[in-house]
Formats: C-alpha cells, structure tokens, sequence
C-alpha cells in the first residue's frame, strides 16, 4: 500500500462497541440497522465484523468485553489515525489524558491504544502499518 492510499491523519477509520453481551448486541444492530455480522476468531471466541446489508463491506465492529477488549468501557469507540503513535501517547500523558489500553500491535493494520482525554470522552488512537 503506496502512502497516497493511507488515510489522512486526524480521519476516523473504524468505530467499534466493546460490551459484555456481544451476542445480544450484534443482533440488535442487526435488526435495527440492518448490519449483516460476520465472525472475526479471537482465539478462543469470535467478536463480530458488522457488514453493510448487499454489499458486504465492512462498517464497524462489535466485540467482547473479554482479553485485550477487557477494560474498554462499552461505548462506540472512534478510532483515529496518527502521524506517529509513540509522540501521541508522549502529548496525551502530558496534556492531562491517560491510556488506557495499548499500545498494541495491529499486524498489517498498525499500532493502536485508547486514550482518555482530561474530561473523560475515550477514542483510539491508530498509526496505520507502512
């Protein structure tokens, strides 16, 4: 992937819900929006890619509280793309925020964490791999 096709710093890539009851809630948003679910193998349990109806492509994600997803609070959580994750991290501990999960390796996708801003609103934070 040529650095034209990254995306933009400071774009919202994706948006996930991280709850207890993932299951329950994939079927909502399955019969309220529309979304079609598809497994996405964690290992031991599946969270779940939620599809566009007849096209397929990929809208968001709702996953399990449970793993590298435990401490997330259950909340569409944006995730935001970074010039440079580690200088991110530096200015959000000094500006009064905190992080909360992370940093963790995404593979071919990147680095991401999750932060906490000083009035408490958490989005991630996404440095795209290449």
């Amino acid at each position: 992937m040529g650095e034209q096709d990254q995306p933009l710093p400071g774009t919202i890539v994706w948006t996930d819900l991280t709850v207890a009851n993932a299951e329950e809630v994939r079927d909502f948003y399955s019969k309220v929006v529309g979304w079609e679910p598809a497994p996405v193998d964690m290992g031991e349990y599946s969270d779940f890619g939620m599809n566009a109806p007849d096209t397929g492509v990929p809208i968001s994600g709702v996953c399990h509280a449970r793993g590298p997803n435990a401490n997330l609070p259950p909340q569409w959580l944006i995730y935001v793309t970074v010039k440079s994750l580690d200088q991110s991290i530096v200015d959000c501990n000094e500006l009064g925020g905190e992080i909360i999960a992370g940093p963790k390796d995404m593979g071919s996708h990147g680095r991401y964490c999750v932060i906490r801003d000083p009035a408490g609103a958490v989005m991630a934070l996404i440095e795209p791999a290449g």
